[in-house]
């Protein structure tokens, strides 16, 4: 079965927005755990407007599971790294302005740079998987850094399913099949939704684990979350 991995983003947004500790972001990662997500996600930004940083301190107690942190590598993202020691760190090549993730690793063009950055965490003992689009050369790539895992970045894949499109999954099930041939584990993420993650789960060989934010919130809304936490385990069988 594919993990699921809850990233609580938008449930630290909304507490921001009125300045207190309402909704209570601890709580809610406690909760989608018991609700039985096997993962929660954060992914700081440097101008903190979600998660902050102490954040990612005061969570580590909290997630009992795996506890994914996302983000760009600029140094103060890797010292909260090293110091939390997550489960998993997921390298992200965010500018420091960037609304969301729009664009995975030029694995090929940053190859030193991701050996040396993955180096240090794996010398902590942290898994570490790259962002990354479907191009298999930047797979091939992204072996040669030493990740554990990639995660494929799938906005297009959600953008052309909801078109009809289904055939837009290859070339996601192939930078699988090629990611697993070299040895590395295959995580997923990006507007991966209740709609499209049974296909996806289905089509994609050796699917270790989806982190989903953005979709499981906003179906919150409406269906309650620990409703939609299972109607996402299920569709992950």
């Amino acid at each position: 079965m594919t993990k699921l991995s809850v990233n609580i983003n938008k449930i630290a947004t909304l507490r921001n927005s009125r300045g207190g500790n309402v909704p209570n972001l601890l709580q809610v990662a406690q909760d989608i755990q018991e609700f039985g997500a096997e993962g929660i996600t954060i992914h700081p930004r440097p101008d903190e407007r979600h998660i902050r940083y102490q954040d990612a301190y005061d969570l580590k107690p909290i997630v009992t599971t795996e506890y994914n942190i996302e983000g760009n590598p600029i140094d103060k993202f890797m010292q909260l790294v090293l110091d939390v020691k997550p489960t998993q760190v997921t390298l992200v090549p965010d500018s420091v302005d960037q609304l969301t993730s729009n664009a995975g690793w030029d694995t090929i063009k940053h190859q030193s740079y991701l050996q040396e950055v993955i180096a240090e965490f794996k010398n902590a003992g942290i898994r570490t998987s790259i962002f990354i689009d479907t191009d298999l050369k930047l797979i091939e790539a992204a072996a040669k850094t030493g990740a554990d895992r990639i995660e494929l970045y799938t906005e297009e894949f959600a953008t052309q399913f909801e078109k009809g499109n289904k055939e837009a999954v290859k070339v996601y099930a192939d930078a699988a099949v090629l990611a697993h041939e070299l040895g590395l584990g295959i995580n997923a993420g990006h507007d991966l939704s209740l709609d499209n993650i049974k296909f996806f789960k289905q089509s994609i060989p050796n699917l270790a684990e989806v982190s989903i934010g953005h979709a499981l919130i906003s179906e919150s809304i409406y269906l309650g979350l620990q409703n939609v936490v299972n109607m996402y385990l299920d569709r992950l069988k």
